[in-house]
């Protein structure tokens, strides 16, 4: 497949279709990745066996790589709903 030439705004166009459905979409997943990986940030915490989380090596928080890992991931998404609450348009036109 080639791509198209830069030249031909026809041609960008007809490669990569912005419809309002591919709008509305891309806004939903931005919506809704934060969210997600704080609900696997709470699972993973939640399915933690009590064994570890009352070791004497242990530390204070209950939060392991997986764990740690999904909440970084949440903060990191979280700047449409940022946007969102600051009323600034999620997606320029």
């Amino acid at each position: 497949m080639t791509m198209p030439s830069s030249d031909s705004n026809e041609s960008q166009e007809s490669w990569w279709p912005t419809t309002r459905l591919s709008k509305g979409l891309v806004i939903v997943l931005a919506l809704l990745a934060s969210p997600t990986f704080a609900l696997m940030a709470w699972i993973t915490t939640s399915d933690a066996s009590p064994m570890t989380l009352c070791s004497a090596g242990s530390s204070f928080l209950p939060i392991g790589g997986m764990t740690a890992m999904y909440l970084l991931m949440s903060l990191f998404h979280l700047s449409p709903w940022l946007k969102l609450a600051n009323g600034q348009p999620l997606i320029h036109s």
